[in-house]
């Protein structure tokens, strides 16, 4: 719960994972009790369609409801669904340094497809679009997952990436909150720190995520914004306050992975922290059974605050629009070559 909200919630604190392919007994009823809010798929949950299919089932099963399933699949090195059952991509940034002019379009219909592909396994989220504004700096496990080095290209094309995903009936995540780009260390590995003024930070970091501040789902970044806070973003209150009260954004806040080695401590330590500084859920990946229920204890149950965005984001969910794929391919590659062309 929320500091000061003795609501209990119905849902878990948490998006949990699963470690392989089907879920075992123990794994379904540490479910059923934990409750989770929703669930994150890797590659290890991945063999081929029917089973993927079936995990989806499985998991929704397992609490009972209509639970949110989401998923990395930006394209690139970071996607989890592969040929030949699926479409593979090249990297975010080389797809929009391709395109030319037509970078929104191209990325519309690149996302347009990824929704189609992830609705019709269940997948019902994806954890795009990347809103951090890349510079010659930005390390390289994240710059070419990113769109641009304007603030004006990144809300453009993020804003048609995430209007690709509601359309194909799949929520967006945007992320990092409130940007990454300048991080300059992998946050797998170790934090980050960003020395930037506020106002650098308010004028180009933080300015693609107030034009997407309407968007149901976002995820924090592990970094810490010396200008701001000594703490990482996630779980640092005056950071999370500025994300709600400056930035605009009132979606469902999911941390980035709690057990990233940029958090160093006790995960149920650092679970209840995340909570407590204003993040709505906690994401947990690659754990133990153990691990996960000590970070699902830690994290408790949503408090009403949270449980009302939890609500409207699923709330936000619908049927997907209908498409041509073969159209939507024929397009994108059209105007690929004719940029490349040109």
């Amino acid at each position: 719960m929320h500091p000061g909200d003795d609501t209990v919630s119905r849902f878990g604190a948490t998006i949990l994972d699963a470690g392989g392919l089907r879920l075992t007994a123990e794994e379904k009823a540490f479910f059923r009790e934990a409750d989770p809010f929703g669930f994150i798929l890797f590659a290890r949950n991945v063999e081929g369609p029917g089973q993927l299919a079936a995990l989806c089932i499985e998991m929704r099963e397992a609490v009972g409801r209509e639970a949110l399933i989401t998923i990395d699949q930006e394209g690139g090195r970071v996607q989890r669904l592969h040929a030949p059952q699926w479409r593979e991509w090249i990297p975010p940034l080389d797809q929009v340094e391709r395109a030319g002019a037509g970078a929104a379009r191209v990325m519309y219909l690149r996302y347009r497809i990824i929704a189609h592909e992830l609705r019709s396994l269940g997948i019902d989220s994806n954890c795009a679009p990347l809103l951090d504004v890349a510079t010659p700096w930005t390390h390289p496990f994240l710059r070419n997952r990113c769109y641009g080095e304007s603030v004006a290209t990144v809300a453009w094309i993020g804003r048609a990436v995430a209007q690709a995903h509601l359309d194909g009936g799949v929520l967006p995540v945007v992320k990092h909150l409130p940007g990454h780009g300048r991080a300059q260390s992998d946050s797998h590995l170790e934090l980050p720190r960003v020395s930037a003024a506020k106002k650098a930070l308010q004028e180009v970091d933080f300015a693609p995520f107030r034009a997407l501040s309407d968007m149901p789902l976002g995820m924090t970044a592990h970094l810490v914004y010396e200008a701001l806070d000594a703490a990482p973003a996630t779980l640092s209150a005056p950071v999370m306050a500025m994300i709600r009260d400056e930035i605009g954004f009132d979606g469902l806040i999911m941390s980035d992975d709690i057990s990233m080695k940029a958090l160093a401590g006790d995960l149920g330590d650092l679970s209840r922290q995340a909570i407590a500084a204003g993040c709505d859920v906690v994401l947990h990946c690659n754990g133990t059974l153990d691990e996960k229920r000590r970070v699902a204890e830690a994290a408790g149950r949503m408090g009403a605050v949270a449980q009302a965005r939890a609500e409207r984001a699923l709330a936000s969910r619908h049927a997907a629009d209908e498409i041509d794929i073969a159209a939507l391919e024929a397009e994108v590659e059209a105007l690929s070559k004719g940029a490349v062309d040109g």
